[in-house]
């Protein structure tokens, strides 16, 4: 008996053995600099092909359609919370198309969380089927974190997001279509200007207290020669103003401002910034709240009489670069990870990539990871030595996590233990793509 114990006990012993060592290993550290995903990356970067085109004109045309269910959807993220009880604000999505004759950007906007890699590939199957005349598709959010999920597939999208809803997925494809033949039969030229209004009373950085943040709105303004205007906004506030436990549908406080702000131009989008550690400034709770916290920043941009500055060039430039990255960093602690293989089976693989737009002296960079808005000054400074206007956005059809300084790497948060997936140095090297991004722009 003793020995059927003894053999019990080593074979348990030897099988939880094995179970850790196929499952955990250990934090890679070496420099991103040194490793072969950063050279081929940069390699590609060099190698970029752009299309660019100056007509000595720019076109743009705009149209918003309603994206919400006939019935009821589960709302994300947080814990489940299951499906909506109600519906406090319809969903839409909102497209822009600028360009000219011969070049085309769909600047498309979701009033969800994110772009799951399925819906993005989804739209662009759709779009490719209608043979619409797009060139580059610019995939963005609201980033609400009171939408409807059920564009996830996968285990953690089952759990958290969700899951896979064709329908979902249909509605979303289907309305995106109408809204891009809306928005391409509206097209009429125009003429393009940018700003940006500091509104750092209402945002501040939620990981490490009295660090850096972002704080301004930027606007990138469209005037069509019909008389028709249009307004693209970005902020690097989460939307994140109701609380996990809400049951109703919500566009947040993009929603809102959108609204306010349609009552000065016809058509109003908002793009989620650069939101990887911050989070708005704001008291009390509810609708009322989002609201309130609209009210103030639509506030904080009609007193703003600073004038735009008119795009001084027309050209058009547009790339697409594929990053490589890091084997995934899932840490269970300070110096232990998943496996990659088990990284992969529990949040499915997802395309890394940065979409560049530079539209007359405006640059558009689209990021697949939650980019912190600690990065943003270094990068608008050297965008503003080349003569650039700079607009980072996120969502862009791939989710590869927060992407934070690399000096919060160490602290015990969840967004950079949890949602950190590439670590260690992932901030240094994205920070590192943009700013060559930004110096060889011009160049090319």
């Amino acid at each position: 008996m003793l020995k059927l114990l003894i053999r019990i006990f080593l074979f348990t012993l030897l099988f939880l053995v094995a179970v850790v060592f196929s499952t955990i290993t250990l934090v890679d550290w070496t420099p991103y600099q040194e490793t072969a995903y950063y050279r081929e990356t940069v390699e590609s970067l060099e190698n970029l092909a752009w299309e660019s085109s100056d007509n000595g004109y720019f076109l743009a045309g705009w149209s918003k359609v309603n994206i919400t269910p006939d019935q009821p959807k589960p709302l994300i993220p947080y814990k489940p919370r299951g499906n909506y009880e109600f519906i406090l604000d319809s969903s839409y999505v909102k497209t822009l198309i600028l360009g000219n004759s011969d070049q085309k950007i769909a600047f498309i906007n979701y009033e969800i969380l994110f772009v799951h890699p399925y819906l993005a590939q989804k739209v662009t199957e759709k779009i490719a089927l209608e043979k619409l005349p797009i060139d580059y598709i610019y995939f963005t959010t609201t980033h609400t974190h009171s939408g409807y999920g059920g564009y996830s597939p996968g285990l953690i999208g089952k759990l958290t997001m969700g899951g896979l809803d064709e329908e979902v997925v249909d509605l979303l494809a289907r309305q995106t279509v109408l809204s891009l033949q809306n928005s391409l039969s509206s097209l009429d030229t125009a003429t393009l200007s940018y700003k940006k209004t500091s509104a750092a009373a209402f945002v501040t950085n939620r990981l490490i207290e009295n660090d850096p943040i972002d704080p301004y709105i930027r606007e990138l303004r469209i005037h069509k020669n019909s008389g028709e205007t249009g307004s693209l906004l970005t902020y690097s506030a989460h939307s994140t103003m109701l609380p996990g436990g809400y049951m109703g549908l919500s566009g947040d406080y993009p929603y809102y401002l959108n609204q306010l702000r349609e009552q000065d131009v016809d058509f109003s989008m908002f793009a989620s910034g650069t939101v990887g550690s911050h989070r708005p400034v704001s008291k009390g709770e509810g609708p009322e709240r989002i609201q309130n916290y609209a009210y103030k920043l639509d506030s904080v941009l009609t007193r703003d009489t600073i004038p735009y500055d008119t795009l001084s060039r027309t050209k058009l430039k547009s790339g697409k670069l594929s990053m490589k990255l890091r084997s995934s960093h899932y840490r269970v602690s300070d110096n232990l990870r998943l496996r990659p293989w088990l990284f992969n089976w529990v949040f499915g693989e997802s395309p890394a990539h940065l979409d560049i737009h530079q539209v007359g002296n405006l640059l558009f960079i689209s990021s697949s990871g939650e980019l912190s808005g600690v990065f943003y000054e270094k990068w608008e400074k050297l965008a503003e030595s080349h003569g650039l206007y700079l607009i980072v956005t996120c969502f862009n059809g791939g989710y590869i996590g927060y992407i934070t300084p690399d000096e919060y790497y160490g602290e015990n948060l969840y967004e950079v233990r949890d949602m950190n997936f590439f670590g260690p140095y992932n901030g240094a090297y994205h920070s590192e793509l943009v700013e060559r991004i930004i110096s060889t722009t011009q160049d090319k």
